[in-house]
């Protein structure tokens, strides 16, 4: 069985010190196939965040537990064409993911503002199954959307210990 509330601390951790961390740029390692990888640890609990992009971009999020992969996200967004600089975007997006909402910390809170920005999320599900949306807004007019889903990943087992089977 999943430690769904040890998966929502863990997360609440790792939202500082991932994509929303602007220091942590550096250490954020390029991969062969052109995508990024942030990773993070806390004793017995990793991350690891792996995108494409640019714009538009995608990517996922995997957490482990003590090496085993117990939840993920995937995820998907872009900024509006008509914006002249998607930076100024990104940093909205940055803050806001710095700032989960503390029972569900996938992406962003709810709501959160700065300056003329607008960064609303929503979503259905709980931390075991969930898929939603976050959009950014500029004195109304909508700029940036992303869609995500995830939830608990292996956590079914054999009573011999095994690990359950999918074959897709």
């Amino acid at each position: 069985m999943i430690d769904e509330n040890g998966v929502r601390r863990y997360l609440l951790k790792a939202a500082k010190h991932g994509y929303a961390d602007r220091a942590s740029e550096r250490r954020w390692a390029k991969q062969p196939d052109h995508s990024t990888t942030i990773r993070h640890a806390d004793g017995r609990w990793s991350l690891d965040d792996n995108f494409f992009g640019g714009e538009p971009y995608g990517g996922r999020e995997v957490v482990f537990f003590d090496g085993k992969p117990t939840w993920m996200m995937v995820y998907y967004g872009a900024v509006d064409a008509s914006v002249p600089n998607a930076g100024v975007v990104y940093s909205c997006l940055q803050d806001a993911l710095a700032g989960p909402d503390p029972e569900m910390p996938i992406r962003g809170p709810r709501l959160f503002e700065q300056g003329t920005m607008r960064y609303e999320a929503s979503w259905d599900g709980s931390l075991a199954r969930f898929s939603g949306r976050e959009r950014i807004f500029d004195r109304g007019q909508e700029i940036y959307a992303a869609s995500f889903a995830g939830g608990t990943v292996d956590a079914r087992r054999d009573e011999a210990g095994g690990e359950a089977r999918s074959d897709k």
